[in-house]
């Protein structure tokens, strides 16, 4: 008998109507405003009327380096979650949207796996509640209105040649990476190259995570630097007059989204910036939200522990006022024999020298995370190819590097699968083990931030920075920006800024080329290596094979 897919799985799910999931975490059907049966926004009024209450424990799930062979970061998060209400515990998960770019592109979807998959998997993967749309059309309103202002005149004195904002899209669309702009008469606007970024990598998605309500939304928002004009000044959203109709459009957007898992634990899905491009984690009123309705809050962090648990840290933490009392990292016998040269088509085949050179990979993530002073739980995502020598290596080093160890089945057993999981996870926070703190203070200089994150997570020996990069962070620093936290553009795939360097790579420095300040976000992005913030799609993307029935329903999301 063939196994089922995800979607096969989530499409014969008995999801419970929406109304209900709200129920059982106490919210009236006052406190949501429904998007059809199984899917529902929280009210303003909810998230006032919460505003008072005590906050629950949070807990960061996040994952070694990325592989072909897959970590399952996000089906062990909502597994958690499952069996953290198996125990009898009030738990809600709080995760990103998925972006259509790896939709289509690579992952095919990304609402867990197997038995541990939020719910309505199709509608989160594709248009959900409208959110990203209304993102990318907030930051394309912005980019016109600007370019209207030139054309109009330039009462600004907007230099054509600075303009800093580009517009986006949330598809994969190498094409747009470099474009012009403007051809045609003079009523068709002025002549000028411009960019488009993925919607999830521009300054607008990192704003609306990071807000903590619509006051703050669209200070942020007028904050954002669009442009410089011939002074070198910068020019904000405000100076063009682009926030009140940027927020008009952002209004419902703003508000958590609010679905269910296959066994009914509530979960917020809200916003979604990439972690190798972004700072990778769900909206500030989500995770807030959540906070305030649970007892224990599971999130998660984008990629690998070096790029997502770093910018959770010292961004949103740093940002948002919050800490975890508790980070499980996910890695598999697959992925971490892959880190030690195994092809994709040989990790099944059982080899524990391959394991012994790869795991490596996992222990920089370790001692990376435990710099932060907050526990580490390693769970080990399962597959049926990993052996008893495999398991029981992994677990010895895993204790030896001071943490606790959990098997977990939740792909094949939703909750039930990590009950173990959930269990250490309670008990981890409620011992209080947890002293976080920042890796790097505010008032540090720009650039020994840069190498202190590059040096003490990715493992470099230092920092090679181009002669743009120095002249741009001088800039920020003389613009007033200094105290901003970093914000690391690097590849997922591994610790340096070469995606063919596995493992724990050693003798390298980090490249940077280029840096600058999304001064409405409230940090200063640094562009490493060969990282593009609009991704393309590779020879036979996810799209190829999604498609629908004669019966209306999706195929091929996975």
């Amino acid at each position: 008998m063939s196994i089922p897919s995800d979607i096969e799985i989530a499409q014969s799910a008995k999801m419970l109507p929406i109304k209900e999931i709200a129920g059982n975490i106490g919210l009236s059907e006052e406190d949501i405003e429904p998007y059809g049966r199984y899917k529902a926004k929280l009210t303003d009024e909810c998230m006032a009327r919460l505003a008072g209450r005590k906050d629950g424990k949070l807990v960061l799930v996040t994952a070694i380096n990325p592989t072909p062979a897959g970590e399952g970061k996000t089906t062990q998060t909502i597994g958690l979650g499952e069996a953290l209400g198996k125990l009898g515990v009030n738990a809600i998960i709080a995760l990103r949207e998925p972006s259509l770019g790896p939709c289509f592109g690579v992952k095919g979807g990304a609402a867990g796996g197997g038995m541990a998959q939020v719910v309505p998997m199709e509608d989160l993967n594709l248009h959900f509640t409208g959110d990203f749309h209304a993102i990318t059309s907030a930051n394309n309103l912005c980019a016109a209105m600007l370019d209207n202002h030139i054309h109009q005149g330039n009462e600004l004195r907007i230099d054509t040649r600075r303009i800093v904002i580009k517009r986006c899209v949330d598809l994969n669309d190498r094409a747009l990476r470099n474009v012009v702009v403007g051809l045609g008469s003079k009523a068709d606007g002025f002549v000028r190259e411009d960019h488009f970024t993925i919607t999830v990598a521009s300054e607008v998605m990192a704003v609306f995570c990071l807000a903590t309500d619509m006051t703050d939304l669209k200070k942020r928002l007028s904050m954002m630097t669009v442009a410089y004009d011939l002074d070198g000044n910068p020019v904000t959203a405000a100076d063009i007059k682009a926030v009140g109709s940027m927020a008009a459009l952002l209004k419902d957007a703003i508000k958590p989204n609010l679905i269910q898992t296959l066994e009914h634990t509530p979960a917020l899905v809200h916003g979604g910036p990439f972690a190798n491009i972004a700072h990778g984690c769900n909206s500030v009123i989500a995770t807030k939200t959540a906070l305030k309705l649970a007892d224990l809050v599971v999130t998660e962090a984008g990629f690998g522990a070096d790029l997502g648990a770093e910018k959770f840290f010292d961004i949103k933490c740093r940002k948002a006022g919050i800490s975890p009392s508790a980070v499980v990292l996910v890695a598999t016998v697959r992925a971490l024999k892959y880190n030690g040269g195994v092809a994709k088509e040989e990790l099944n085949k059982p080899d524990i020298e391959a394991l012994r050179r790869g795991i490596v990979n996992l222990g920089k993530h370790i001692e990376n995370l435990q710099k932060y002073k907050v526990p580490v739980i390693v769970t080990l995502n399962a597959f049926v190819s990993d052996t008893e020598e495999e398991k029981s290596f992994i677990e010895r080093y895993v204790r030896e590097k001071g943490c606790e160890y959990s098997y977990s089945e939740a792909w094949e057993k939703g909750g039930e699968g990590a009950l173990d999981l959930a269990r250490k996870v309670v008990d981890t926070c409620e011992n209080g083990r947890a002293d976080f703190r920042l890796l790097y203070p505010d008032d540090m200089p720009l650039i020994e931030k840069i190498e202190t994150v590059s040096k003490e997570i990715y493992g470099a020996d230092g920092v090679d920075f181009s002669k743009k990069a120095l002249n741009e962070l001088r800039n920020i620093e003389a613009m007033g920006y200094g105290s901003f936290p970093v914000c690391m553009a690097k590849t997922q795939y591994s610790l340096s800024d070469d995606p063919l360097l596995l493992g724990r790579p050693e003798g390298f420095n980090i490249n940077v080329r280029d840096v600058y300040v999304s001064s409405g976000a409230g940090f200063v992005v640094v562009l490493t290596g060969e990282i593009m913030t609009m991704p393309g799609l590779s020879s036979h993307p996810a799209a190829y094979d999604i498609d629908v029935d004669e019966n209306g329903r999706i195929r091929g999301l996975f």
